[in-house]
């Protein structure tokens, strides 16, 4: 499954890095972050998708406090 996320984040640095992490997050089959539209697009599996998102957000706030994952 693949859906669409607004994602706050401040600098296209943060971007990337976040990007980077989520990818590591077990589960995540393919991510990205955009700095510019400001969304973060995840790709999982249907049945644990929902478990992943949790992990991403949780992993989001541990890389960049100040990003805001709207669900």
């Amino acid at each position: 499954m693949k859906k669409k996320f607004a994602c706050e984040v401040d600098c296209a640095n943060c971007a990337a890095k976040l990007e980077d992490a989520i990818k590591k997050v077990e589960g995540v089959q393919d991510a990205t972050v955009n700095f510019l539209t400001q969304k973060l697009t995840l790709v999982a599996a249907d049945d644990v998708f929902d478990e992943v998102l949790q992990k991403v957000v949780k992993e989001a706030a541990r890389i960049e406090p100040d990003t805001v994952i709207t669900l």
